[in-house]
């Protein structure tokens, strides 16, 4: 009896961010008839069926996981999905301690929208200015009569 030869194809691996179907998935679809929010689905296309998975759509609720007759959703990944790093930005440092305040591009936002530079201090500092500052507007009052301050 003639019959063909179904080849397996895994796209990147199979890997997603943190989403794994492993080899043993063999197509059968009950990882999609059964995911409540809709996360999974195929296509049929040019002789392969090819699976997909949402992480928006994801509530990482382990349906699939459990469904699965041959245990090829490694639902493990989707509960300890490492942190990825997205942007890495230049920081401005506090012009007192060096202790890092905020981005360059953010610094220049602030500085934009005060039309003024926006001064590189820490919060202790910036508390320190403030109260030196006060203390210029306000001088110290004189000491009340009989003695209390």
């Amino acid at each position: 009896m003639g019959g063909t030869h179904a080849q397996v194809c895994r796209i990147g691996g199979s890997q997603m961010s943190s989403f794994i179907v492993n080899e043993k998935c063999n197509g059968c679809l009950a990882c999609v008839q059964n995911c409540p929010n809709r996360a999974l689905d195929y296509r049929d296309h040019a002789g392969k069926r090819v699976l997909m998975h949402n992480m928006g759509l994801c509530a990482r609720c382990g349906q699939c996981w459990r469904v699965c007759p041959e245990q090829a959703v490694e639902f493990r990944h989707l509960l300890e999905s490492p942190w990825q790093e997205v942007v890495a930005l230049g920081l401005t440092a506090c012009r007192v301690c060096g202790e890092p305040v905020y981005t360059f591009d953010y610094g220049k936002k602030v500085s934009e929208k005060l039309r003024m530079p926006a001064e590189a201090l820490c919060p202790a500092h910036r508390r320190e200015k403030g109260l030196r500052v006060w203390s210029r507007i306000r001088p110290a009052s004189p000491p009340s009569p009989g003695g209390a301050r």
